[in-house]
């Protein structure tokens, strides 16, 4: 069972929480302030009430023995850059953390952080990416420009097979599911006929799923 420490238990970090207390993970919640941690109630989640930007209290919290560390102070960025100083010199394993302008991200990085999170900046990226394209009905962001993609069939594909269209050939994308009538089937072979009604997951590059989409 993996272990994680949420510092900071605003909007994200709850969210977060309860996220990762689905899959049975061991959490440990701190926050500076009492009425945001006392009302958590999991078997799985502990809690305590400190001031995170103190060596002496990350010390007693042993966050070397935490899988993943997360810094979810969302209004304070200095006591978040502070943190995440610390968790690094302290033997973090992992710490993600969040931003709210891109300078912010630029010194968290510099700081030891592994990973940024940028809610608004990557919920809306998501949107406009979804909304700009008419075959797109969700995306998974994998590296840079590196996405698995839901598109819909073009209706030209339509009775064909996967082999017919020689498609990662001719559009440098791997076809990797299926989803139909709420089931998914997935490494479609050569002879999987293209259907009405069915979406299909592609990963590749952004620029790639474009030529098709719009």
């Amino acid at each position: 069972m993996k272990s994680f420490l949420i510092i900071g238990m605003g909007s994200l970090g709850n969210h977060l929480c309860d996220e990762l207390s689905k899959n049975n993970c061991e959490i440990m919640l701190a926050d500076i302030n009492s009425a945001k941690v006392e009302n958590i109630n999991s078997a799985v989640v502990t809690s305590r009430v400190c001031d995170c930007t103190k060596r002496s209290v990350l010390e007693s919290l042993g966050v070397e023995d935490f899988d993943v560390c997360f810094v979810c102070i969302e209004d304070y960025f200095q006591a978040c850059l502070e943190i995440t100083d610390l968790l690094k010199e302290m033997g973090a394993k992992k710490i993600y953390s969040t931003a709210n302008r891109q300078i912010e991200e630029k010194f968290l990085l510099r700081s030891g952080a592994d990973c940024i999170i940028y809610p608004e900046r990557d919920i809306c990226r998501k949107i406009a990416g979804i909304e700009c394209a008419q075959h797109v009905f969700d995306y998974i962001n994998i590296a840079d420009d590196y996405s698995i993609f839901e598109i819909e069939p073009l209706k030209k594909w339509l009775g064909k097979t996967v082999m017919e269209l020689d498609f990662r050939n001719r559009y440098n994308l791997n076809i990797i599911a299926c989803k139909k009538d709420g089931k998914v089937i997935p490494f479609l072979n050569a002879d999987y006929v293209f259907t009405e009604g069915e979406h299909l997951l592609v990963l590749g590059n952004s620029k790639e799923i474009e030529k098709i989409v719009k």
